[in-house]
């Protein structure tokens, strides 16, 4: 390939690395020959029957054994693919646990038997939860550098807290850290790698992005997938970078390379964008054939360009190991591989009881009685002289409040979306009022909190929720907002397959407590079809999602507080006509009125029917109601759900009207 480090580009890097030792050499090829030999002791048992899908790192280990090598597993943050064997053998995960998500064992500890194989997860190493999308953890890995950035600034937002999400989330955090995120080349045309780099680079974050490039997409060629056929040809203009295209299939390179990389984020200059061009030894997956669409002559010259054989030739040329000891290394690891292997198989499965087992947080219940508060925090508060105010305020104003109250009591939120702060151009403060939201609910939060802890976003929503999941996983409570329900949809891939499985599919190891706020509905006349949309039913479908929609001000006010506080991901839904309608107004209830989820409101008593509602349909149900009392009398029993799901919905007292 000709490529080597000597291409790369950024501030420090050197030109004359000293060569590696021959253990480092011996310990590099122990470690990509293991992986290579875990590989086919996979595809064995797969043609065996014994497991059930397999896809392999085979051609890729030089890259990933080199970029490993240049981190600190448990200080760094790391966001592999399902590709990076090598890499999170090399990070410290061990064979025999490798194995055991290979068979699906219930001791399996990235994911308890519940993800496909090479789906890695380990919290003591930093390797946060992956899955089988594409691109998408780039963005959590952006959002980790941010919460890493944040935390090393304000220490103090690291302390633990009683009676919230804090008690269960305790920050590591270092002021030299790096994230590492890989993806494969055909991955680069997702939009979230685009989004990912626009931020990385903007905020000169210390995230590494390894770009693995084996020439393949399963089938399609790299020129049609990427214009040029090379990805660092398109992204060598964004600023701060630290770029190098190099051979992914020499094992030096690769670890000097990632070492440059890694010390241009470490010394805060930006980001790093390592583009390694390696072969893919087999098939995409055993499910895979690429004898359909690759030529012999192809498939024969990545063979002679397998990083594995590379390293072993060089072993022999510069008298580093006899060609016994490489036999004697290699016999060895083939049995450290066939023994795992063995012990994985007679682990046993996950129960079907834990199945459902943390599909939700198990440690923090918001339908329980640490958020059943309504009677209580407004004694307290009036007790205390903590409302001073007891005027009726609307639905927009009481969230703004809660959004006050509760940013001034935990340091862990930042608030962030499109067009939320008050203004991006900070000096613009002393003589404009600030923007705050199309809706101003976050009116004057910027100019209260600073910049740091409220922020506008770029116009992509599934940046502001990929972000999100990486600032959750990392401790932190990012409450984020899409500004129409109607513009939700690119995030839906992060909301479905990362922020709400991020728990389950991790066995309880990671969680991500994001609040993502979204106004919905129609309330303008002529807004037609994408200013009105209400499709929150398709959420209530997703498991380990909570979605709540209020009805009125003051249930608006205590269920974002439990939103907030809680361990869950949370879609709150904010319909635009309420904002400042007359109906449901409601006197502040003090910065500790919180409501169950799961827990609705008789709001008009009856005898004849019920209806359950929730939202801005409480009102028009009300109106509906009296109609058929008086013009048919039809006696008709309310209810507001605030459509609050997770749990078996029960009934709260109706309050008194105000």
């Amino acid at each position: 390939m000709g490529l080597a480090v000597s291409n790369a580009q950024g501030p420090g890097v050197s030109q004359t690395p000293d060569r590696l030792s021959p253990r480092q050499l011996v310990e590099i090829y122990r470690l990509m020959y293991l992986s290579r030999r875990l590989d086919d002791r996979e595809i064995l048992l797969k043609r065996q029957q014994k497991i059930y899908f397999q896809i392999s790192a085979a051609g890729h280990e030089a890259l990933q054994v080199g970029a490993a090598l240049a981190m600190r597993p448990g200080y760094d943050w790391f966001f592999p693919y399902y590709r990076d064997r090598a890499l999170c053998l090399a990070l410290g995960l061990t064979p025999d646990e490798m194995m055991l998500q290979s068979v699906g064992a219930a001791a399996d500890p990235s994911s308890g038997g519940r993800q496909m194989p090479t789906h890695w997860s380990s919290t003591k190493l930093h390797i946060v939860s992956t899955s089988s999308s594409t691109a998408t953890q780039l963005l959590h890995a952006v959002g980790c550098a941010e919460a890493g950035r944040y935390f090393c600034r304000h220490p103090e937002a690291a302390a633990k807290a009683e009676g919230d999400y804090r008690a269960f989330h305790e920050p590591d955090f270092h002021d030299d850290e790096v994230s590492l995120t890989c993806v494969g080349e055909g991955s680069t045309s997702q939009g979230e790698f685009w989004e990912a780099i626009n931020t990385a680079s903007n905020q000169k974050l210390p995230v590494v992005f390894c770009v693995e490039d084996n020439g393949y997409a399963i089938s399609v060629p790299v020129e049609v997938n990427t214009p040029g056929g090379n990805i660092s040809k398109l992204v060598a203009n964004f600023p701060n970078f630290f770029f190098a295209e190099i051979d992914g299939t020499d094992a030096e390179v690769c670890l000097r390379t990632f070492e440059a990389a890694a010390a241009h984020c470490r010394a805060g200059l930006g980001p790093a964008f390592v583009h390694g061009h390696c072969v893919r030894h087999y098939s995409h997956s055993l499910s895979d054939d690429d004898k359909l669409y690759r030529a012999a002559a192809e498939r024969e010259a990545d063979a002679l360009r397998d990083p594995i054989a590379k390293l072993q030739m060089r072993l022999l040329r510069e008298g580093v190991m006899t060609e016994a000891e490489i036999n004697e290394l290699e016999k060895s690891m083939d049995q450290v591989a066939a023994e795992a292997a063995e012990r994985a198989l007679e682990a046993p499965l996950p129960t079907l009881e834990s199945i459902t087992r943390h599909v939700y947080s198990e440690d923090i219940d918001p339908t329980g009685p640490l958020f059943d508060r309504e009677n209580e925090a407004v004694g307290e508060a009036a007790t205390e002289g903590k409302i001073k105010d007891h005027n009726p305020h609307t639905m927009a104003d009481l969230i703004n409040v809660c959004l006050h109250d509760e940013m001034r009591r935990d340091e862990r939120i930042v608030i962030y979306g499109e067009d939320v702060a008050d203004a991006s151009r900070e000096e613009a403060l002393s003589e404009v009022k600030g923007k705050g939201g199309v809706f101003k609910l976050t009116a004057g939060l910027q100019t209260t909190f600073g910049s740091e802890r409220v922020f506008n976003s770029p116009l992509a929503e599934a940046n502001i929720v990929g972000r999100a999941v990486g600032y959750g996983v990392r401790g932190m409570k990012p409450v984020v907002e899409i500004q129409f329900f109607d513009y939700i949809w690119p995030a839906m891939h992060q909301i479905r397959n990362e922020l709400s499985l991020m728990r389950w599919r991790s066995n309880g190891a990671w969680g991500a407590p994001v609040v993502i706020r979204v106004p919905i509905g129609g309330y303008l006349t002529g807004g037609s079809i994408y200013h009105s949309q209400s499709g929150e039913s398709m959420f209530t479908h997703i498991p380990g999602l909570r979605v709540v929609f209020p009805s009125n001000a003051l249930d608006a006010n205590g269920l974002l507080r439990t939103a907030i506080r809680c361990d869950d991901p949370v879609l709150f839904l904010e319909h635009k006509r309420l904002y400042r309608e007359t109906y449901g107004r409601a006197p502040y209830p003090g910065p500790e009125f919180a409501i169950p989820f799961g827990k609705a409101k008789t709001v008009r008593s009856g005898t004849d029917m019920t209806l359950v509602t929730y939202g801005a349909l409480v009102p028009r149900a009300l109106q509906a109601a009296e109609k058929a009392q008086r013009e048919h009398g039809i006696s008709v029993e309310i209810i507001d759900s605030a459509l609050t799901t997770g749990k078996r919905l029960h009934r709260r007292c109706a309050r008194p009207a105000a």
